[in-house]
């Protein structure tokens, strides 16, 4: 048997776990906090986000055009040069020699025409002697046959001498050109921005030409290579304005232009994408070659518009489910018991918020929860625009200055869990999170 004492502490210590049980049980069930905001003023960009590189202009690929060592070079990486500047030179031993073989040639060439009219005129003489004693009878005709004979094989070798000069110019002319493309210049002015040769090095030429160096034209006007993904690209138009981000330069934002989307599509990996073509002022010269910039292509935008944070269309109440039409009864709402939620809630037919178009001038239906003077969700239907993905805009439904509800905040839960949001598509954490432009 117990002590006298502990039959008392036994029951008592029993009467408290119970109670402290009954209290815990009871702050279970408190009422959910929601979390409100207001509808305000604002401007509200739609954007296509992108990546893409940043090139020059105008990019030459200056090469050689005959095979050799290089002898000289007289640019460098970031040299600046001018058109018809010389920027290389290759070893010009082998392509002089050349060029006085053919010097040669044309010479013993010429020679060999003079020497071949002086048999055609010695012929002629003897043809035109051949027929005067023929018309006498005073030689055979056999001999007058072969002086003809011997005059006609001069005047052939004749111009068979004269093509021998022109031949001879040919090559001439071409050691001539293979000597002057052993200096290597430049066509335009620009920038060097690659060398890919150093003094000593050999090029061949055989099948094409090799690169030795890579200008850019005028790097103070440069553009953006952007990949456009094939769902995007029906609202990208020339003459959209375009802001990006380098990483070199994180804290600063550059403007650009939309000047082409090309029609070729580009695919890697079973995902289509088209090339997009933004012209860049870089008179500051802060942007180079290479760069990748993070591309948003402003679509559409709103200033100073009402707008909602997009959490309060993502907001839905335990209970609520948006009408559908029934068998033998089109239209009209249709709700379902909530789970602890007290009363159903129902509301009109409505698309979630940045899903589906614009829905014309007037917006397309929605529907967001204000507190009521219970402090209870209720269903206000909205029309809303464009959304940046931060802020959408509304276009009718609520006035400036309205409370809207965005979330729920459960009593006792960690801080870290934050608002809870209704279980909308647009609320997976792993769908891509936009950064609203800083204005």
């Amino acid at each position: 048997m117990l002590p006298r004492r502990a039959r008392f502490v036994w029951p008592a210590g029993l009467a408290l776990a119970l109670a402290g049980l009954f209290l815990a049980l009871r702050g279970g069930h408190e009422a959910a906090r929601f979390t409100l905001a207001i509808v305000d003023r604002g401007d509200i960009v739609e954007v296509v986000g992108a990546t893409g590189t940043l090139e020059a202009v105008t990019t030459v690929q200056i090469g050689s055009q005959v095979s050799g060592t290089i002898n000289i070079l007289h640019a460098d990486f970031n040299s600046v040069v001018k058109k018809g500047q010389v920027i290389a030179r290759l070893d010009p031993s082998l392509f002089e020699a050349r060029l006085g073989q053919a010097k040669a040639n044309l010479i013993a060439a010429q020679a060999n025409v003079e020497r071949a009219r002086a048999t055609v005129e010695d012929a002629r003489l003897k043809y035109e002697r051949a027929q005067e004693l023929a018309a006498q009878r005073l030689v055979p005709q056999s001999d007058l046959d072969t002086a003809k004979a011997s005059y006609d094989g001069a005047v052939a070798q004749l111009k068979a001498s004269d093509a021998a000069v022109n031949q001879a110019e040919a090559n001439l002319n071409q050691a001539q050109v293979d000597l002057s493309h052993t200096v290597i210049t430049t066509p335009i002015d620009g920038v060097v921005i690659s060398r890919n040769v150093d003094v000593g090095q050999t090029v061949a030429a055989s099948f094409q030409a090799p690169v030795l160096f890579v200008i850019a034209n005028d790097l103070a006007e440069m553009r953006v290579n952007a990949s456009v993904d094939e769902a995007d690209v029906g609202r990208v138009h020339e003459g959209q304005e375009v802001t990006f981000h380098v990483d070199a330069f994180p804290e600063r934002e550059f403007q650009g232009v939309v000047q082409q989307v090309r029609l070729n599509p580009t695919t890697v990996q079973n995902v289509v994408s088209y090339n997009t073509i933004v012209t860049v002022d870089n008179r500051r010269l802060l942007l180079r070659p290479g760069m990748t910039a993070t591309v948003s292509i402003v679509v559409r935008k709103a200033e100073d518009a009402l707008r909602l944070p997009a959490a309060a269309l993502r907001y839905r109440p335990e209970g609520f489910e948006a009408a559908r039409p029934r068998r033998g009864r089109p239209g009209g709402p249709e709700a379902r018991p909530g789970s602890g939620a007290g009363t159903a809630i129902a509301a009109p037919r409505e698309r979630p918020a940045g899903t589906g178009p614009e829905g014309g001038p007037q917006g397309r239906s929605s529907v967001v929860f204000v507190p009521d003077e219970d402090g209870r969700p209720r269903a206000a239907p909205v029309r809303v625009g464009i959304s940046d993905g931060e802020f959408v805009e509304l276009r009718e439904g609520l006035d400036e200055g309205a409370t809207v509800i965005t979330g729920t905040e459960i009593p006792g839960a960690p801080r870290g869990l934050g608002p809870r949001a209704g279980p909308t598509p647009t609320s997976n954490p792993f769908s891509p999170q936009f950064q609203r432009r800083q204005r």
